[in-house]
């Protein structure tokens, strides 16, 4: 059974993520500061609001003034400034989308290039699903947190301070105090009752990341479930998840009714003292009706944004957990890295060696033990041996996907340590057992070999690789669509369609990671051809299971656990009569036991 992922979230928020902001916000300060400069203005609006609503109510209360209709004026400017307050508000957002956006941009690319520089064991271990959902919740959060953080929370905080401020010195210490106490119960409960169903909104994005991860594991995978008829296991998997996070859903639906429900019990409780102080100030002929409706204006209007407030902290809490994953994969460090004065490499001729090789996964288990070959310019050397005995370790040892444990790897004499990983990789071209190709055309999985390419490169890559008369035979031509990893193509043609990619990158030194060995007779025939004319003219290394497939190479080292136990060429092989010669009479019978 696959596993899930068992990563959690830390318990204490890492509220450090602002500083990997304010690149985002110096880089548009001239937007930032407009955007503020509405926010001002719509908050300067607001405030006004309660002040004209006073006079207007005060100027109804008059006799004199409703006869005149005094109060016009008034009400117009009630509706500019409640026009003017809106317009600013939306000015602001518009201004400062741009700049949420880019971030966006900026942080989804950050996090997609570095997963890409993570070495080869992430990559092995990662679940896709999770990572994608990971990746897809952090970069909205920061959207959220970067909107959110700068034009409600701060500036909520600022109209708080102001109002309380008009308060005490209009209408003394009772109404300040209510309102502060009540702002500070507000913020203290929240944030404890916040903290405290936090753990909730972790649980549920875990459970969201397993169920998507199972559900794109399972569709990716979807010819092996057809293949045991295993659909109906699969939904039950899938259920089992989405039963999980439909109960952790439901755990957050109750913490957030409890965190609302204390909310609203304080909001309530700090309006109903502020009227009923206010009414006995009316009612004892202190305060005019234009004062009760002002008070009353401001404490609506001052916990409208504090329960937003509320409302925003809770989400920035969410958010920061959501986005946390996603910067535990920035913090995550690739085990191979380029030297800190590695150079490009420069090629010659394009000859490889190893030098006394020694190489494990787990120090208990040594995968190759001293190897030592060179692979001329122009030369073809081959790898065959039993399974396991450490072929394809080196070609990962090449590519540099792991480091040597002692030893080294040169090619044209510089030792591939010292170059930076990307110069080594353009050098070598692939052909693996297992080609994967993009849900694209065969073109565009053709032209993946060097995007640049001309039409006329495209096309010539094609004939080497004998594409040509499957591309013609086609509805769609090179523009056929070749499915999710390829599927709609068979193992031949997805063969030829790596070859002709490699063809067209034109690396200096080939690789043949048993690139026939799941491959029928005729279709190998035609792979073989292929390989033979583009192997003439470059340094190629073959790792080979069928070794038919490999009698014209120079040099055929055999392989046995971990180590080169015979080398030389076909013929030479056959003659000592040993593991090669053994291999090749087994494979041998085997072919004429199946004509």
């Amino acid at each position: 059974m696959r596993s899930a992922r068992h990563e959690d979230i830390p318990d204490s928020i890492d509220w450090s993520v602002f500083k990997s902001l304010v690149p985002f916000l110096v880089e548009y300060r001239g937007r930032v500061l407009l955007a503020l400069s509405c926010l001002i203005l719509a908050k300067v609006a607001m405030v006004g609001l309660p002040f004209v609503l006073k006079h207007i109510v005060d100027g109804l209360d008059n006799e004199k003034a409703q006869m005149l209709a005094a109060p016009i004026m008034l009400v117009v400017a009630y509706g500019v400034l409640r026009l003017m307050s809106v317009i600013f508000a939306e000015l602001r957002d518009t201004l400062f989308g741009r700049v949420t956006e880019r971030a966006m941009r900026r942080v989804g690319l950050k996090v997609f290039n570095h997963i890409h520089r993570l070495d080869l064991n992430f990559h092995l271990n990662r679940q896709t699903g999770g990572v994608s959902r990971d990746m897809e919740r952090g970069v909205q959060g920061i959207s959220f947190v970067m909107r959110f953080m700068i034009f409600n929370i701060v500036p909520t905080l600022i109209e708080l301070c102001f109002v309380i401020g008009i308060l005490l010195v209009n209408y003394g210490l009772n109404f300040a105090v209510i309102i502060a106490g009540a702002v500070i119960s507000y913020v203290a409960f929240s944030v404890k009752a916040t903290k405290w169903r936090t753990k909730y909104i972790r649980e549920a994005n875990r459970a969201d990341s397993r169920s998507n991860t199972r559900a794109i594991d399972s569709l990716i995978n979807y010819e092996t479930v057809k293949y045991f008829g295993n659909e109906a296991y699969e939904a039950k998997q899938y259920d089992q998840q989405l039963a999980t996070w439909e109960q952790a859903k439901r755990k957050n639906r109750l913490s957030l009714f409890t965190l609302n429900g204390g909310q609203a019990l304080i909001i309530a409780c700090a309006m109903t003292l502020m009227m009923g102080f206010a009414a006995s100030e009316v009612a004892a002929g202190t305060m005019t009706l234009g004062d009760f409706v002002l008070i009353n204006a401001f404490t609506m209007q001052i916990f409208m944004p504090l329960n937003f407030l509320g409302f925003v902290y809770r989400e920035i809490r969410g958010s920061l957990a959501n986005i946390e994953q996603m910067f535990a994969l920035l913090a995550r460090e690739p085990e191979i890295v380029d030297a800190p004065d590695a150079v490009s490499l420069q090629l010659s001729c394009g000859e490889v060696n190893f030098n006394n090789v020694h190489f494990h996964y787990n120090a208990k288990r040594k995968i190759l033990k001293g190897i030592s070959f060179s692979i001329k310019p122009r030369q073809k050397v081959a790898v065959v041996g039993a399974s396991g005995s450490g072929k394809s370790t080196l070609v990962k040892l090449l590519y540099r996907f792991y480091d040597v444990a002692d030893g080294s790897i040169k090619v044209d004499g510089q030792d591939i340590s010292q170059v930076t990983q990307q110069s080594l990789r353009e050098a070598i071209g692939i052909v693996p057992q297992d080609t994967v190709l993009f849900n694209d055309t065969l073109r565009e999985n053709i032209r993946y070999g060097r995007v640049g390419a001309t039409e006329e490169e495209v096309n010539r890559a094609i004939e080497l690789a004998h594409l040509r008369d499957f591309i013609d035979s086609l509805p769609d031509g090179y523009q056929t669509t070749v499915g999710e990893r390829g599927l709609k193509l068979s193992g031949g043609e997805k063969q030829r369609v790596a070859i002709a990619r490699t063809i067209l990158k034109n690396p200096a030194v080939l690789v043949f990671d048993e690139a026939t060995s799941s491959l029928d007779s005729y279709s190998e025939r035609q792979i073989n051809q292929a390989i033979t004319e583009v192997t003439k003219d470059n340094t190629s290394l073959v790792i080979a299971h069928r070794l038919s497939t490999i009698v014209d190479a120079d040099i055929i080292l055999v392989m046995k656990q971990g180590e080169i136990i015979e080398q030389g060429n076909h013929q030479s092989l056959l003659e000592q009569a040993g593991e090669y010669a053994s291999l090749w009479n087994m494979q041998h019978k085997n072919q004429q036991e199946n004509v």
